[in-house]
């Protein structure tokens, strides 16, 4: 039987990027080629059998990114992004979050299935310049990739963008025993994809190119890097591929069409391998894939691609013949049924530029939304109001929790969808359904993850909670208290305080 190769996109081609007034497209600039930067792993300071210990921190630094000046960068552990987290399941996991820099952060585990508001980290969970808190939690979910960023409404824009973001790897024994490459930094290769733009000195100018519909940069950075190589050692490789850009989307592939198969998303392993040439992912989305170089020699180089922009040589060096075949049965997906009686939750994400909204609202930090008990399965229909022709796709992220793609206009998902998810991107004039259930009580977030429209207010607040008991209050955070602290922090009146969402409440005459 002859294998089934996609080699589309999927999504709708009148809502990509390229078609944004404000679209900027990628330029390699001329600068030598550098390896490509593989973030260590952070060590635990102790670890048990049953648990471990573990010290995070938030600091400012310099990074070599360019000749000539360093860039100022944030980056957690490190100068720039941070050290890669290894978390086994079922494993008790205590971990420090220490702040560094000059202002108050939070740490949001995006993709963990942990409490909120405080462990999950969103805007109400802040830690101050000077400050240290501890967190902890054991993980009991499939293995996956995932990632950690701050969330501080309305800066989590900013944030990412002067370098804090970390990949987050998730392990469970399922995914350990599969004949997969996983030799971390051999074969097993993180991918952070983001844009930058560089200013004459080097440096990132956030205000200088804010864009209330996401801003972008001409300059591709891959783990910290420009104009990346990555030495090929081993025939077959696995890249964890994390869209970690505030706002651009990435559409890949690989010189000759070489083909790869995609064997995880963003919360699981998916089905089944699905073999593809082409592959679009949206904010915060992750997608795991599959080399095989066995139709190369040494010598040869292999180049990945964004539309027609190269992002990585992949160097061929000398490697062993490998045989092995990637499993055909991955990973068991079991759907629980969804009791006919329960109401379907609607949700519509509407508006661009400072017109973002969520059903209607923008999000208001002491507003809880909606309430939804553990355990109960629920279709939520995702809805994109934007106009087909002009709009654009929306990456729509559920804090706390993993989902299942259901249909997209009541049709089938895309074919590499059918795994565990926190992040589909929903098209224009689209209404995505998912299956959501929360399996732990607490206050989550799920907005836009393009990251000026969550902080322009494409967000929303839920708490699940145990059924049959009353629920909890929580100490939430509010913006006169946010940008008192910030102003503060930086030295200024808060009256002059400028935060990009902050914007887009104002111009439409709304306070966050």
């Amino acid at each position: 039987m002859t294998e089934k190769v996609f080699t589309d996109y999927f999504f709708d081609k009148t809502a990509f990027n390229v078609h944004d007034a404000a679209y900027v497209p990628l330029v390699v600039p001329e600068v030598p080629e550098t390896k490509l930067l593989i973030p260590s792993i952070l060590k635990p300071d102790k670890e048990t059998a049953t648990d471990a210990w573990y010290t995070l921190t938030a600091q400012a630094g310099e990074t070599q990114m360019l000749p000539g000046a360093k860039t100022k960068t944030w980056g957690y552990g490190t100068s720039v992004l941070g050290q890669t987290i290894v978390y086994q399941v079922g494993k008790h996991n205590h971990v420090t979050l220490q702040n560094q820099l000059p202002e108050l952060t939070t740490f949001h585990w995006h993709g963990l299935g942990v409490t909120g508001p405080y462990v999950d980290g969103g805007c109400h969970a802040p830690v101050y310049p000077g400050e240290s808190k501890t967190i902890d939690f054991t993980l009991n979910q499939p293995g996956a990739t995932t990632w950690l960023h701050p969330h501080p409404c309305p800066s989590t824009a900013e944030q990412v963008w002067r370098g804090l973001a970390a990949m987050v790897i998730v392990k469970d024994d399922s995914e350990n025993g599969l004949n997969l490459p996983h030799d971390y930094g051999v074969d097993d290769i993180p991918v952070i994809l983001q844009d930058r733009f560089f200013e004459d000195d080097n440096q990132w100018d956030y205000r200088k190119r804010y864009d209330p519909d996401g801003i972008q940069g001409p300059t591709p950075v891959i783990n910290g890097t420009v104009n990346p190589v990555f030495d090929v050692t081993t025939q077959k490789i696995r890249l964890r591929i994390l869209d970690g850009a505030n706002r651009r989307e990435w559409r890949l592939h690989f010189s000759d069409d070489l083909p790869f198969v995609q064997v995880a998303g963003d919360s699981s392993l998916l089905p089944h391998p699905v073999t593809m040439t082409h592959l679009m992912i949206t904010c915060a989305e992750r997608a795991e894939i599959v080399l095989d170089f066995k139709d190369y020699q040494a010598d040869d180089t292999v180049t990945l691609f964004t539309d027609d922009t190269p992002l990585i040589q992949f160097k061929i060096h000398e490697f062993s013949a490998n045989h092995t075949t990637i499993p055909e049965r991955l990973y068991t997906i079991h759907t629980p049924e969804v009791d006919s009686n329960t109401a379907i939750r609607k949700i519509v994400m509407s508006g661009m530029d400072e017109m973002v909204m969520l059903d209607g609202k923008k999000f208001e930090m002491e507003r809880i939304d909606a309430t939804q008990p553990i355990g109960l399965e629920q279709y939520w229909d995702i809805t994109n109001t934007n106009d087909m022709k002009d709009g654009m796709v929306h990456p729509f992220h559920v804090h706390g929790t993993e989902f299942l793609v259901i249909s997209r206009n009541g049709k089938a998902p895309y074919p590499n969808e059918h795994g565990y998810k926190d992040t589909v991107g929903v098209n224009p004039g689209e209404t995505v359904r998912i299956q959501v259930r929360f399996y732990l009580p607490g206050l989550y977030m799920y907005h836009c993850h393009i990251l000026e429209h969550e902080d322009g207010g494409m967000m929303a607040q839920i708490q699940s909670f145990e059924p049959g008991q009353p629920l909890p209050q929580y100490e939430l955070m509010n913006m006169d208290k946010m940008t008192a602290a910030l102003a503060k922090e930086r030295g200024i009146d808060p009256k002059d305080l400028w935060l990009g969402g902050m914007e887009s409440y104002m111009k439409m005459g709304m306070k966050m």
